[in-house]
C-alpha cells in the first residue's frame, strides 16, 4: 500500500510539471471501456488519476463510455475523442487504412484466454459440429479474428459457419434463446453464461493474443507531446497501483462491474496489462492486418510499425 500511495503522490506532483505549451488545451476526452475486465481503466477513473494529473493545469477530463472500437475511432476522426484508452488493434488498423491520423502509443493488454466461443448444446464437441450453423458475435473485432483463426486451424472455411453480426450481450442472450448455436464472448459475459449452463468450446490461446492498444490522435501527439507523456505516466501508474495493492484494485473493479471480488480475483490472471510494446505485439498486429485483408475488411495495407510511437518520459 505504501508503494501505491507513493505512485499517486508522484502523479499529483507531476501535474505541475506540464509545459506551458499545454495552456491552450482546456479539455481532454479519454474513452472509458471497463469490459471485458479493464482493471487499469477502472482504477484510473475511480481514483481520478487523470484529473489529478491534468487538473492543476486547468484541463478538464471527460470519460466518454464508447465501448465499440469502430465508434472510438470514428469519434477520434470527428475530434471528439483524444485518446482511445483500450481499443482493439483491429479497429485501429481499419481506421488507419482508411486514412485516419492515429498513433498507437502503448499496449493496453493481452488476454487470449478471456476471448471465447460459447455453446450450450452438449452435442457440440468441436467447431466442426457447428458447420452450417449460426454463431453470433461482433465483426471486425478480436472475436471475429478468433473465429476465423479457429476455423482455419480446423481446416474449415469462414463460410462454413453463419457468422451473425451481434454485440456480446445480445449474442449470449441469443444462444440461450436458441436462435444461434454459438456465441463469441469475453469478460463478465462469459462468467455469467457459464453460471447459467453454457460452456467454452475454445478460447484464444494459441489462436490470437487478443491484443488491445492505447491510441491517440496524431495531431495531439505532434502538437502537444507533453500531454501525451503525462497521459502515459498515468496509465503506467495505474498498472503499478494494481501490482502494489491488488486487493484494492479488485474491490474497485467489483464495485464498477457488479462482479464479486472473488470473481474479479479469479478472472484477473487471464489479463496481461504490461504497457510495454513488445516485438511479439508488433507481430500480432501484423497478423491482425493479414486477417483484415483476407476477410475483406480492409483493401489497403499500411506499415504497422509506422503507426507506433514509443512515448519517452
Amino acid at each position: 500500500m505504501i508503494l501505491a500511495i507513493t505512485v499517486l503522490a508522484l502523479l499529483v506532483a507531476s501535474g505541475a510539471a506540464l509545459s506551458s505549451a499545454s495552456a491552450e488545451i482546456r479539455e481532454l476526452d479519454i474513452t472509458y471501456v471497463k469490459a471485458p475486465l479493464n482493471i487499469p481503466s477502472i482504477v484510473q477513473k475511480r481514483m481520478e488519476l487523470f484529473e489529478k494529473e491534468f487538473g492543476p493545469q486547468g484541463i478538464t477530463v471527460g470519460h466518454p463510455e464508447i465501448t465499440a472500437g469502430p465508434k472510438q475511432t470514428q469519434a477520434m476522426a470527428a475530434g471528439s475523442v483524444d485518446f482511445a484508452n483500450c481499443v482493439g488493434g483491429t479497429s485501429v488498423l481499419i481506421a488507419a487504412s482508411q486514412g485516419l491520423d492515429i498513433r498507437i502509443i502503448g499496449i493496453y493488454g493481452r488476454s487470449p484466454k478471456a476471448f471465447t466461443l460459447l455453446v450450450s448444446d452438449p452435442g457440440v464437441k468441436s467447431l466442426a459440429d457447428l458447420k452450417g450453423k449460426k454463431i453470433a458475435g461482433p465483426k471486425g473485432t478480436v472475436l471475429h479474428q478468433l473465429l476465423a483463426a479457429a476455423l482455419k486451424k480446423e481446416g474449415m472455411a469462414y463460410d462454413d459457419v453463419q457468422h451473425i453480426e451481434m454485440g456480446i450481450p445480445h449474442g449470449v442472450a441469443a444462444l440461450f434463446g436458441g436462435s444461434v448455436d454459438g456465441a463469441l464472448a469475453a469478460g463478465p459475459s462469459v462468467a455469467d453464461a457459464l453460471s447459467k449452463g453454457a460452456r467454452i468450446l475454445f478460447d484464444g490461446e494459441g489462436l490470437v493474443d487478443a491484443t488491445t492498444v492505447v491510441a491517440v490522435r496524431g495531431e495531439l501527439l505532434r502538437t502537444h507531446p507533453e500531454i501525451v507523456r503525462s497521459f502515459d505516466k498515468v496509465r503506467r501508474a495505474s498498472v503499478a497501483f494494481m501490482k502494489a495493492d491488488p486487493e484494492e484494485a479488485f474491490c474497485l473493479t467489483a464495485e464498477e462491474t457488479g462482479l464479486s471480488v472473488e470473481q474479479v480475483r479469479e478472472m484477473a490472471p487471464l489479463y496481461d496489462f504490461d504497457p510495454e510494446i513488445r516485438p511479439s505485439d508488433i507481430e500480432e498486429l501484423k497478423r491482425t492486418q493479414d486477417f483484415l485483408l483476407e476477410a475483406g475488411l480492409i483493401t489497403k495495407t499500411i506499415d504497422v510499425e509506422s503507426l507506433i510511437e514509443v512515448v519517452k518520459p
